[in-house]
């Protein structure tokens, strides 16, 4: 395939419409699957090991960051993770595109953050066909246990997303959102500082 052929590929998925496997098969070699089994096999007491390999994988990953294995991830190049983070066990990302994720977010283990879906219609899912929109968490979100992140959806700065919740649509920022699908439930203000009672839908 010529290079003309893969940007016109590459727009295409950029758009958001349609692509196929063997259309996407020039991509293979951004996929990090070794070395994501080599970081999921390393003892936790080889920090710089853990910390060379998970820099190695992702296309960013800022100071102080946590990921605890095991993780999976489609490409793991297409992930940018920044200071901070923390993500809990069984974190998945499925970066066919972009997955941003900014300062002090922290995730709840066995979470998805897909970038791809499937069209409807079986005729289109011929040769694994379909399409990828970028995912974007800012700063500072907390997301629970076993939440499932969709294709173009973006958290705003300071959000909490209640465990088990299905985010289809983008979060306003400082909103405590919850359900199949998700919704916000209320704002998060000044408030909440001065209480320990845990969040609306016990986040965890």
């Amino acid at each position: 395939m010529a290079d003309a052929d893969h940007d016109e590929i590459r727009a295409r998925i950029a758009k958001g419409l349609v692509y196929t496997e063997s259309e996407a098969g020039f991509l293979a070699p951004r996929r990090r699957a070794d070395e994501i089994f080599a970081y999921n096999h390393t003892p936790p007491g080889q920090k710089e090991r853990r910390r060379e390999l998970l820099a190695g994988i992702l296309g960013s990953v800022g100071e102080r960051a946590i990921l605890q294995a095991p993780f999976h991830a489609a490409f793991g190049s297409n992930v940018h993770i920044g200071d901070g983070f923390f993500g809990n066990v069984n974190l998945t990302f499925i970066d066919d595109v972009d997955i941003r994720i900014g300062n002090d977010v922290m995730i709840a283990p066995s979470v998805t953050l897909t970038t791809t879906g499937h069209p409807l219609h079986p005729a289109r899912r011929a040769d694994f066909g379909r399409f990828s929109e970028p995912i974007v968490i800012e700063d500072k979100v907390w997301i629970g246990s076993n939440v499932v992140v969709l294709p173009g959806v973006r958290i705003g700065y300071g959000s909490v997303i209640g465990a088990g919740s299905v985010v289809s649509r983008s979060i306003p920022a400082m909103s405590v959102a919850l359900g199949t699908p998700c919704r916000v439930v209320r704002p998060i203000t000044d408030a909440d500082l001065a209480t320990e009672e845990q969040p609306a839908g016990n986040v965890t």
